[in-house]
């Protein structure tokens, strides 16, 4: 076992070297998909934050480095390492993953295509990685200026989205679950630009601080709530379980869930969802969002 976990590890460093020489920053990972190297803190309760100003591994992300000498001193000090993480919003790529699940009922393809639609952007030929589970890990390129929140299902149902601050686990990295592996015909190509009208979906809207003008009262929790619920109507079979979850994750990040879910319910009804399904896709979302 000690001989195919050393193999392991040399193939994935292979991999993580590979990636390094494209300018991708990267992280040795465990199986589980979480960083190899435990925090050297993890023994001093109440110690400030620290990104690896200590000079000593073990601080995830902040780990990330393009230089080979550095990956080979974090695969050595993790032995058991079978991945890595591509670390994202970094310099040169800065780059965004585009995280599709197929897990859970959702259909997360479906979900980018329909917003792809409805705010004019199409997905360019980009790296696209395979997950264990059947899902697909989309690379973009940022721009420097703009800083890409990370974020899970807040684009649609099943959309994660990995930026500053995050990582991807990169192709050829062996999980508890299976391997990660680049499609067809993707592995040669650089990450692709970041549709600008998908960027403007994916980074947080700067507020404009305007003091000399009247300020306008803030609209009514269920005059607020009324685009959420016509989200729903508009629903079409196939969608409309999806349609719902991600309304009301809206509603509750808006403070407005409560008062919103019984027309949300009515909303599902009127598209054919029975009211058990409604009620339960409402209490995910609910507790999804905290």
């Amino acid at each position: 076992m000690a001989t195919i976990d050393r193999h392991a590890t040399a193939l994935v460093l292979a991999h993580a070297l590979s990636a390094a020489e494209r300018g991708l920053a990267v992280i040795p990972l465990s199986r589980t998909k979480l960083p190899a190297l435990r925090s050297p803190h993890h023994e001093q309760p109440g110690t400030p934050a620290c990104h690896g100003e200590c000079g000593r591994p073990g601080h995830g992300v902040y780990d990330a480095s393009t230089d080979p000498l550095r990956i080979r001193e974090l695969f050595a000090a993790a032995p058991w390492a079978t991945g890595y993480g591509i670390a994202c919003g970094l310099p040169p790529h800065h780059l965004i993953g585009i995280d599709l699940d197929t897990k859970s009922g959702t259909d997360a393809p479906a979900a980018l295509r329909e917003l792809a639609l409805r705010h004019l952007f199409t997905i360019p030929a980009t790296v696209v990685v395979a997950t264990p589970s059947g899902g697909r890990h989309i690379w973009l390129a940022g721009p420097p200026d703009a800083v890409v929140p990370n974020s899970a299902g807040r684009l649609a149902p099943g959309i994660d989205i990995r930026g500053a601050g995050g990582y991807l686990v990169g192709p050829g990295s062996r999980t508890e679950h299976g391997v990660y592996s680049t499609v067809a015909g993707t592995a040669h190509l650089p990450p692709a630009s970041c549709p600008p009208a998908l960027l403007r979906l994916l980074t947080p809207p700067t507020r404009a601080h305007h003091p000399t003008l009247p300020q306008m009262p803030a609209p009514a929790p269920a005059q607020r709530g009324q685009g959420l619920v016509q989200f729903v109507l508009a629903a079409h079979e196939g969608q409309r379980n999806t349609r719902l979850f991600w309304a009301a994750c809206r509603a509750y990040e808006n403070g407005i869930g409560e008062s919103l879910a019984d027309e949300l319910v009515a909303a599902a009804l009127q598209v054919g969802l029975t009211e058990r399904e409604a009620r339960s896709t409402i209490a995910s979302a609910e507790r999804l969002t905290g």
